[in-house]
């Protein structure tokens, strides 16, 4: 069963890691895909970010292959494949669902970042570079990319104006973010890609000059920084 779980898990991330070829044509939400169109949201990191798909895509293949066919039965390896599983398998999903329903993908991509975050809490001690680095990376960017997604719907749908409502995301994803690098100081790129992210933020909201949202993201920018200035493993 061990290499039954394993082998599932790559091929999820196999296929996961495919999903802009077999679903082409997807850039983000389009603008009057809300009943509000929305036009350069505030919420939204610089479209450059979005290269770090490229980079989580390569390592969740190496590491989950890693983990077939040099650690399929090490039980160090075994606690985080199934929750990592679901989400690799939501995710395969996801892309045809966001182009057909912004409140659809909103549900997928919180229960993808739910079950990567258990996924890099049960990540072992071994190989951390294959198998709990490829998880923080992940699971940092979905918990950007969630939050954002909220704050897209609460704009989208009038419930909030677009700056208040991208506080909003900002403020739930550094909510996450700080809780979950305290928690988990072994993995110290789940902080630097939120980090990425915001950064991208600010680079979003530069010209024209978001100083709320811009000024958000760098106090969220500190605090991670503040954080791990105070791991000592």
């Amino acid at each position: 069963m061990n290499k039954l779980w394993a082998a599932l898990v790559f091929v999820a991330a196999v296929i996961f890691a495919a999903g802009p070829v077999l679903f082409p044509g997807f850039a983000g939400f389009a603008p009057d895909a809300f009943p509000v169109p929305q036009d350069n949201p505030p919420v939204q990191p610089a479209g450059y970010t979005f290269a770090i798909w490229g980079l989580i895509y390569l390592w969740l293949v190496a590491g989950t292959g890693f983990g077939l066919f040099r650690r399929a039965e090490d039980p160090d390896w075994q606690p985080h494949r199934k929750p990592l599983l679901l989400s690799l398998a939501v995710g395969v999903v996801w892309l045809p669902v966001a182009q057909l329903s912004p409140i659809a993908a909103t549900v997928l991509i919180w229960v993808m970042l739910v079950s990567a975050l258990i996924a890099l809490f049960l990540a072992g001690d071994m190989d951390r570079w294959l198998q709990t680095s490829p998880l923080a990376v992940y699971a940092g960017w979905l918990t950007a990319a969630a939050s954002v997604s909220i704050g897209l719907l609460l704009a989208g749908y009038g419930l909030l104006p677009a700056t208040p409502a991208a506080l909003v995301g900002l403020a739930i994803a550094l909510a996450i973010a700080l809780v979950i690098q305290y928690r988990l100081h072994r993995a110290p790129l789940y902080g630097i890609t939120v980090i990425w992210a915001l950064v991208g933020v600010i680079v979003a909201n530069s010209s024209p000059f978001n100083i709320a949202v811009a000024g958000l993201a760098v106090l969220g920018i500190f605090a991670i920084l503040a954080l791990r200035g105070t791991d000592t493993e």
